[in-house]
């Protein structure tokens, strides 16, 4: 059996519009954290098995994947092809149109990690899909910074939970590394039907504990 290169460098060779990308996959652990210490235990959706999630940046699964151990559907698509089996269609997120795969079918959940350059129209676009009750960004937390993204997206549609993580999330560019270290501090912006008002919450130290086997290779 011959095995695939999913190189970065060699994929790249294959789709040249991924050098054009933010490719910064998420460790898969950054995903569960949001799930059980956010819209599990704070906010109490408990029947996720029941729900449907749109990941409309999956990259090569990395998100998606640990999603679908929660939720009852989860739609896959990105801008480029990774490559990855998974992966449901080749959908800009930003257009207004839903892509095929999702069709005139309600999503009830909206989760990904944008690319940093486009994370205010990710942000925006999300406010209106049909059906979405709950919309989650993993961003940089300097996001919640600048008066220009308070003046065009908080004042107007402020999250209802800025969840923030109390370790690190590193992220590198084309790749998963579990030695990785970063700088960078994440949260997850978290954005519920119905609710104006923002509420500041920490994710405690959970990485140890939501790492599974198989979430690097």
């Amino acid at each position: 059996m011959t095995q695939q290169n999913t190189s970065h460098a060699v994929m790249a060779q294959r789709n040249p519009n991924l050098t054009k990308v933010d490719d910064f996959p998420t460790p898969p652990w950054a995903t569960r954290a949001l799930v059980q210490h956010v819209l599990q235990k704070t906010i109490g959706l408990t029947d996720l098995h029941k729900m449907s999630v749109w990941e409309p940046a999956c990259n090569r699964g990395h998100m998606a994947k640990p999603l679908a151990e929660y939720f009852g559907t989860v739609y896959a698509t990105d801008v480029v092809d990774y490559g990855w089996e998974g992966q449901q269609q080749e959908w800009d997120y930003v257009s207004t149109i839903m892509p095929n795969c999702i069709g005139n079918r309600d999503v009830d959940c909206v989760i990904t990690n944008p690319p940093f350059s486009r994370a205010e129209k990710f942000i925006k676009r999300s406010m209106f899909v049909p059906g979405s009750r709950v919309v989650a960004m993993l961003c940089r937390t300097a996001i919640l910074e600048s008066h220009k993204r308070y003046k065009k997206i908080f004042s107007i549609h402020p999250p209802a939970y800025v969840a923030q993580f109390v370790e690190r999330v590193p992220m590198l560019q084309g790749r998963l590394d579990p030695k990785a270290t970063t700088a960078t501090a994440y949260c997850w912006l978290v954005w519920i039907v119905g609710v104006k008002d923002t509420r500041l919450i920490w994710i405690p130290p959970c990485r140890s504990t939501l790492e599974r086997g198989g979430d690097y290779s």
